[in-house]
């Protein structure tokens, strides 16, 4: 196939082009390089040394003779260079990863709550937008978020996409429907998710666009099979307070001497995926995808889930690093449940990476491999959701001392 990764060059658009090529694709990557601009902005770099994005498709080349090709667009700002990108390469597939990723960095300012908004919701209605314009009939997969349901607890598992319900009638009659499950989004990052389902029901409703919309929990992980093949291939590495991922930021923590920040009572409960099987899901909705004039395909796209302080616990007990208890920046329960349905991606033969001491040793080597290039003042959460919160932690003396550290 022909496939088009948009976002291609970030945390998991990156592995997944490597995938897809790797599996005799013709892979192309269409990217702003935003994330390498607010790298600079927030005067932080990826844990792992990145190369250009030219030089990491070189490498590619060079170690395995197929070749990705890489295009500088921005899909929220250059409407018409995407059509032609489109009625010029005419894609069998389009991946799309081109939005902002992180809840913290979201709900920084209002100006960087305006461009998320601008940006993600932008970059999604040009691409549905172009798809019908140009007609091509291209299956689209997006990388969404369990994030859209919020983390109350509901006593209930939370379905694929889709919840029956029972609508009583004028004449008193009960009559079945089915509507997508609520959204309860808890920052401006999850919030644009959710306005990207609307927007995907309307254009699969209205215009017969074929569509995936893949609902992932958190990735934890750093490499892949092909990230693995050389050290210039090798994946981004976020730890700083905005774009680290919970348990990605535990290990090079504990790599560092560094306490593990739990923040609040740390019994948020969260929906958890490895690199591995992110990308190997992605693979296996592109397999599967909806026919024309079917409904959005919707995939729960995580395979276990864990309370963040059990999370601190296991690396602690793994690695000896002290836990230190700090207040909560985000505005959410103290404490969730979360039950889970994944029963398609187990159905299209997913065996799932789970939480293994191996694994998590493995982060915690590559942690320990690049520690020099931690910038320790970068590493606690300080984006707050509410002036209030924000106040409560900048009093907070632990925190105080965390950031000075």
């Amino acid at each position: 196939m022909k496939i088009a990764v948009l976002g291609g060059d970030g945390f998991v658009g990156w592995p997944t082009s490597l995938h897809l090529s790797d599996q005799g694709h013709e892979v192309h990557i269409l990217d702003n390089l935003s994330r390498r601009w607010i790298d600079t902005e927030l005067g932080v770099q990826s844990l792992t040394p990145m190369d250009s994005i030219q030089e990491r498709t070189r490498i590619w080349h060079q170690e395995t003779g197929r070749r990705i090709r890489f295009h500088l667009l921005d899909l929220a700002k250059d409407y018409e260079r995407l059509k032609q990108w489109l009625l010029e390469i005419r894609p069998d597939a389009v991946i799309h990863f081109a939005e902002q990723r992180a809840a913290p960095y979201s709900m920084k300012t209002d100006r960087h709550k305006v461009y998320t908004v601008d940006n993600n919701v932008s970059a999604t209605h040009n691409l549905l937008s172009a798809l019908v314009e140009t007609e091509i009939d291209a299956h689209l997969i997006h990388l969404g978020t369990m994030g859209v349901y919020g983390y109350s607890t509901v006593g209930a598992a939370i379905p694929e996409g889709y919840l029956p319900v029972g609508i009583e009638t004028i004449g008193g009659e009960t009559v079945e429907q089915e509507i997508l499950y609520p959204t309860r989004p808890g920052s401006i990052y999850h919030m644009t998710k959710s306005l990207d389902q609307i927007l995907f029901q309307f254009y699969a409703q209205n215009d017969g666009l074929r569509i995936t919309d893949l609902h992932q929990g958190i990735v934890w992980g750093t490499h892949t099979e092909q990230t693995r093949r050389h050290v210039q291939l090798v994946n981004r590495f976020d730890y700083d307070g905005d774009y680290g991922t919970v348990l990605n930021r535990f290990l090079i923590q504990a790599a560092i001497g560094y306490p593990l920040t739990v923040h609040g009572t740390g019994g948020q409960t969260r929906a958890f995926i490895h690199i591995q099987d992110s990308v190997r899901c992605i693979e296996l909705a592109l397999n599967d995808g909806p026919k024309r004039g079917d409904r959005v395909k919707i995939f729960n796209q995580m395979t276990e889930t864990h309370r963040v302080r059990d999370l601190a616990n296991l690396v602690s007990e793994l690695t000896g690093a002290k836990v230190a208890w700090l207040p909560n920046p985000r505005k959410e329960a103290a404490e969730n449940e979360l039950v889970v349905k994944n029963d398609q991606f187990l159905a299209l033969g997913l065996d799932p990476i789970t939480l293994r001491a191996g694994l998590l040793e493995e982060v915690v080597d590559v942690a320990k491999k690049y520690a020099y290039r931690v910038d320790r003042s970068r590493i606690p959460c300080v984006s707050a959701w509410t002036r209030e919160i924000a106040q409560r932690v900048e009093r907070d003396p632990e925190h105080r001392g965390l950031k000075s550290a």
